[in-house]
C-alpha cells in the first residue's frame, strides 16, 4: 500500500507539472486533466473499468461542487440579457452620466460604477449594461475611448472579478481545491483585492493622464460625432413600469447585501439570496417588457444564461475534477478506502514531505502563488486554472503552517487579473468591442500597471501570512 501511495503522489505531481506546461504553451488542459484522473484511478482501483468509471465520477463530483456557481452566473447573465434588451439598463445607468464633468471624473466614475455593478452582474454583462451608455458621455468631456476601456476593464474584470465578493464564483472554486471554507478565502482576499486595485488603477490613471497631456491619446472626434448622431435619434419615452423596475433593481440588491450582513449569510446562502433575486427581476422584467409569449421569453432568457454559464465553466470542470482528487474529494470519487488511514490527503502529504526536504518560507510561498496564478491565467479565461492555485496554496499551507486562505486568495487574484480580462488580448474583447478599441493595445496599456500591482500585492501578502 505504501508503494501504491508513493506512486499516486508522484503521478499527481507529474500531472500538475504537465498542466502548468500545457498552460504555458496556451493549450487546452482538458485532455491532460482527464488522463491524470484516469492514472490515479488506475493506481487506486487496480482495474481499467474502475479507472474509467473514476473519470466519470470525478466529473460528476466537480459538477456537483460547482453547480451553485454555474447556476448563479447563468441566472445573472439571463437577467442582464432582458435588462439590456428592454432598455432598463440605460435607465439605471443614465443618472451616473450627470456626474461626469471632466476626463478624470469620467475615469473614476465609470470605473467605480463598473466595479459595483460587476459585483452583482459579473463583468461581461456589466460592460454591456454601462459601456454603451457612458462611452459617449466620457468622450464628450475629453476621455479617450481607450481610457474608458481601461476603467471598465481594470475595475470590472480586475477588482470586482478577482474578489467576487457577492456571487462568489471564483472563491468557491479556489476554496474547494484548497479544502477550506469559501468565507475564509473571501475574508482573506478583501485586503489583497483592494491593495491590488488601488495600486493598479492609480498607476494606470497616472500613465493615462501623462499620455493625454502629451497628445499621444486623444478623443476620436469622428467616433464622437457618430455616437452623437446615434443618440440624437428620438427614442421611445420609457414607461412608468420600466422606470419603476430600474429603481427597484438596485434597491433589491442593496437589501440583499443588508440581509447578508444582518443574517450573517455567507457562501452558498449568500449566493442563493442573490440568485433568487435575479430570478425575480428576470421574471418581472420579462412580464413587463414583452407583450406576447411572455412565459416563453422567460425560458429563452434562461436558456441563453445557461448556455453562457456552461460555455464559461466547460473548461473548468475537468481541471477542477483533477484537483479535487488532491483533497477529500478522492474519498467521494474513489471510495473511503482510496487512501490508507495514515494519509492526510494527496496534497497535504506532499506538503509535509516538501517541508521536510526544502527550506520553505512564506516569501517563497507568496511569490510561487503569484507565479502559479499568473500562469493559470494565460489561457485567457481566468477561471479554468484557479483550482491549481487553491491546490498549491494548500500544499504550502500544510508544509510551513501559514495561512492557506491568504495564499489561495493571492493565487486567485493573480490568475483573474492576468487571465480574467486585463492582460490576455482575447479576454479583453468585451470591453474593447463596446468602446471600439484594439484589444491588443488595451492589453499593452494594462501591462505595466497590472504588473506593478501584482508585485506590490505579493509583498503585502507576505506580511499577512
Amino acid at each position: 500500500m505504501e508503494v501504491q501511495l508513493f506512486a499516486i503522489h508522484w503521478v499527481y505531481i507529474l500531472f500538475i507539472l504537465l498542466i502548468i506546461g500545457v498552460m504555458v504553451m496556451k493549450k487546452d488542459t482538458t485532455l491532460v486533466s482527464i488522463l491524470g484522473i484516469f492514472m490515479i484511478g488506475l493506481l487506486v482501483t487496480q482495474s481499467i473499468p474502475g479507472s474509467i468509471s473514476s473519470v466519470f465520477n470525478s466529473l460528476i463530483f466537480a459538477i456537483k461542487e460547482l453547480l451553485g456557481t454555474i447556476l448563479i452566473i447563468s441566472l445573472i447573465v439571463s437577467m442582464s440579457r432582458v435588462l439590456t434588451k428592454s432598455g432598463i439598463n440605460e435607465i439605471m445607468v443614465s443618472p451616473i452620466s450627470k456626474l461626469i464633468k471632466s476626463p478624470s471624473i469620467a475615469y473614476w466614475i465609470i470605473g467605480i460604477s463598473m466595479m459595483v455593478i460587476s459585483w452583482f452582474f459579473w463583468p461581461s454583462p456589466a460592460v454591456a449594461l454601462i459601456g454603451a451608455v457612458l462611452l459617449p458621455v466620457a468622450l464628450r468631456v475629453g476621455l479617450p475611448a481607450l481610457g474608458v476601456a481601461m476603467a471598465m476593464n481594470l475595475f470590472g474584470h480586475g477588482i470586482a472579478l478577482s474578489g467576487d465578493f457577492i456571487i462568489q464564483g471564483a472563491p468557491t472554486i479556489t476554496a474547494g481545491a484548497a479544502g477550506i471554507p469559501v468565507q475564509d478565502v473571501v475574508s482573506a482576499s478583501v485586503p489583497l483585492v483592494f491593495v491590488m486595485g488601488i495600486v493598479t488603477t492609480i498607476t494606470a490613471f497616472i500613465f493615462l493622464r501623462r499620455d493625454m497631456k502629451k497628445g499621444i491619446l486623444t478623443v476620436d472626434t469622428a467616433k464622437l460625432a457618430e455616437l452623437e448622431k446615434e443618440n440624437s435619434v428620438i427614442k421611445e419615452k420609457p414607461s412608468k413600469a420600466k422606470i419603476l423596475i430600474a429603481i427597484l433593481i438596485p434597491i433589491l440588491f442593496l437589501l440583499d447585501v443588508v440581509g447578508m450582513v444582518l443574517l450573517d449569510l455567507t457562501g452558498g446562502d449568500a449566493t442563493a439570496l442573490v440568485g433568487g433575486t435575479a430570478i425575480i427581476i428576470l421574471i418581472l422584467t420579462s412580464l413587463v417588457y414583452h407583450t406576447k409569449e411572455r412565459m416563453g421569453k422567460i425560458t429563452e432568457y434562461l436558456v441563453e444564461g445557461f448556455q453562457f454559464g456552461f460555455k464559461v465553466f466547460g473548461p473548468v470542470i475537468p481541471i477542477a475534477a483533477f484537483f479535487y482528487l488532491g483533497d477529500s474529494g478522492i474519498l467521494s470519487i474513489l471510495g473511503e478506502n482510496a487512501l490508507p488511514s495514515g494519509s492526510l490527503g494527496i496534497v497535504n502529504d506532499l506538503g509535509v514531505a516538501l517541508a521536510n526536504i526544502v527550506p520553505l518560507t512564506k516569501y517563497i510561498a507568496a511569490v510561487t502563488l503569484t507565479i502559479v496564478g499568473s500562469i493559470t491565467g494565460l489561457d485567457g479565461s481566468g477561471f479554468s486554472g484557479i483550482s491549481l492555485a487553491g491546490s498549491v496554496a494548500q500544499l504550502f499551507g500544510s508544509a510551513i503552517d501559514i495561512s492557506a486562505a491568504t495564499l489561495t486568495a493571492l493565487g486567485q487574484i493573480a490568475a483573474i487579473w492576468v487571465g480574467g480580462g486585463t492582460l490576455i488580448p482575447w479576454a479583453l474583447i468585451p470591453a474593447a468591442a463596446i468602446t471600439g478599441v484594439d484589444p491588443f493595445e488595451l492589453a499593452r496599456r494594462n501591462l505595466i500597471p497590472v504588473t506593478i500591482g501584482l508585485i506590490v500585492t505579493t509583498i503585502f501578502a507576505m506580511f499577512l501570512l
